[in-house]
């Protein structure tokens, strides 16, 4: 809900892009199995590194960890800079992303998460989906870098 508060880079409004569904599809079919690799890798150390056989655990984990990277991927891909450092999403935006993380990581230890399913998960999980992310965000920082060397174009 804090989206529409984001700022936007100087230079998208002063040539604002039209939606074009070609530059979409491009988009998608270039950082999407990026994107894939990283929950491909997550799905793989959790079933052969950590043996992660329990359905409850498993679910859990992925839950906590696709809030994670799907929050902070935002941030990657709402700018063609380099975000927190180059561009910065609005504080709004900021304040709900680690809201909502902090709520996906302790909702599984809340009567809530039980009701639904969810269970408490170690530590080591929560390592692993931190740094599965921060591996996310370089190498889609670089992805993205390729992308508009490529293309001459961010989304």
């Amino acid at each position: 809900m804090t989206i529409p508060f984001d700022n936007v880079d100087k230079e998208s409004l002063e040539k604002p892009k039209k939606l074009d569904i070609k530059s979409l599809k491009r988009f998608m079919l270039f950082m999407g199995p990026v994107s894939s690799l990283f929950d491909l890798i997550v799905f793989l150390s959790l079933w052969f590194v950590f043996f992660v056989r329990d359905v409850a655990h498993f679910q859990t984990i992925w839950f906590t960890y696709s809030i994670v990277s799907n929050l902070v991927g935002m941030h990657i891909i709402r700018t063609a800079k380099l975000p927190f450092i180059q561009s910065n999403a609005h504080k709004a935006v900021y304040i709900s992303s680690i809201l909502l993380i902090a709520v996906g990581i302790l909702v599984p230890f809340t009567p809530l998460g039980n009701a639904i399913g969810l269970v408490p998960i170690a530590g080591k999980y929560i390592w692993l989906i931190f740094g599965v992310t921060f591996l996310y965000c370089i190498i889609a920082s670089f992805a993205k870098k390729i992308y508009i060397k490529k293309y001459k174009e961010w989304i």
